[in-house]
């Protein structure tokens, strides 16, 4: 494949899961987190986010990178085998892929490289009908100025992907940013945009701070000591 799956996976933890035996949710946070540990050398990034206390259907969610599609479904299998994913829901699952954008000079898939940014603002995207039935030099113009109003927000990373073909929504956008309300104040441009008259759905958007796996699990029960052996 020329380019790159992109893939985000929620999850929300059951709240009986909580009052389980501290050693008994350690051990399940614990076989958890080393499946996500060991795969991350078969990605070419694998990021883990909580959102615990943000979004009440989701608790964290990763975020993955890869060049085979068949990546994704072995980390699917080997987190089901553990204990935890006995307690887990999957509210949201997204698909993508990377491709040469047709608004700039690339030729080629552009690489989705993060930038360790401490907030990911995800959501999918869907344009209305009425937008490919522009001319090509009007969506043009209006993406250059899209492209414009992001650039004037240079601490804010834009990781555009498409999910056209292979998933529900035609693209997934995700945003690494330092504050969140540096991405609201972009919206607040954004929103005033020619092409942004013709979004259709632009929901659900989730917020994610950066944290490493065993991080992300203790917020789930509010532990954050480790039970020892």
């Amino acid at each position: 494949m020329d380019g790159q799956y992109v893939a985000y996976s929620f999850f929300r933890v059951d709240p009986a899961w909580r009052r389980l035996p501290v050693e008994e949710r350690q051990a399940g946070k614990d076989a958890f987190a080393e499946v996500v540990e060991d795969f991350a050398e078969r990605f070419e990034h694998l990021r883990t986010y909580t959102t615990t206390g943000v979004r009440a259907e989701t608790d964290f969610f990763l975020w993955k990178i890869c060049e085979r599609y068949e990546t994704l479904g072995e980390l699917g299998a080997a987190l089901n085998a553990t204990p935890l994913a006995g307690w887990l829901e999957t509210p949201y699952s997204y698909l993508a892929t990377t491709r040469a954008s047709q608004y700039t000079s690339a030729r080629r898939a552009r690489k989705v490289t993060p930038h360790q940014s401490p907030y990911l603002v995800v959501y999918p995207f869907v344009k209305v009908r009425p937008w490919y039935a522009l001319s090509e030099a009007d969506r043009q113009r209006a993406m250059d100025e899209h492209i414009r109003i992001g650039g004037e927000h240079p601490t804010i990373h834009n990781h555009t992907t498409y999910s056209f073909g292979i998933d529900d929504q035609e693209f997934m956008t995700a945003f690494e940013c330092d504050e969140p309300a540096d991405f609201m104040h972009l919206m607040l441009t954004l929103r005033e945009s020619e092409a942004s008259r013709y979004t259709e759905r632009d929901t659900p958007i989730f917020v994610g701070q950066l944290l490493d796996i065993r991080a992300v699990l203790d917020r789930l029960d509010g532990v954050s000591a480790r039970v020892e052996a």
